[in-house]
């Protein structure tokens, strides 16, 4: 009887740390998906500068990188290395996925966005610096080739 009780013990503490392990890594991954976008949200309207990886001016990969090495992950410098270097394709982004573009479907990226849910993502944009666009806007809907989670 007694090892019944013990086996049951063990099982049921296995059983919750594990639980607990998993809800830990979703924790911290939410942590800094949310710091990242925190941080991107706080640079709305800093100016588009190439190959900028600074308040004082970004491009679309530099603000991801900045963003993300804020919330404590570091990515690589351009938006083609993030993509072919860093986390795992998702089918649908959720917020904090990394949004990827290119010029056609066949062609490496050459941008990259950070979703930030309901339909929308954050990015610099070289036009309009960092802005909030929607994942539907006609200009970059056709050259969307991807999404990773980090």
């Amino acid at each position: 009887m007694i090892k019944k009780i013990i086996a049951a013990f063990v099982i049921t503490a296995t059983i919750t740390t594990s639980l607990f392990a998993t809800s830990g890594d979703k924790a911290e991954a939410a942590y800094y998906h949310t710091k990242a976008i925190s941080v991107a949200k706080a640079n709305l309207g800093v100016p588009y500068r190439w190959g900028g990886i600074t308040p004082a001016g970004f491009d679309c990969s530099g603000l991801v990188k900045y963003s993300f090495g804020r919330a404590g992950v570091t990515l690589p410098r351009t938006a083609a290395d993030m993509f072919y270097t860093k986390g795992y394709r998702v089918s649908s982004p959720q917020v904090g996925d990394l949004m990827f573009f290119a010029p056609t479907k066949a062609s490496k990226p050459t941008h990259v966005a950070i979703y930030i849910g309901s339909g929308k993502m954050i990015m610099a944009s070289s036009s309009k610096g960092v802005i909030i666009t929607y994942t539907s806007n006609t200009y970059w809907k056709p050259k969307y080739i991807g999404a990773k989670r980090i």
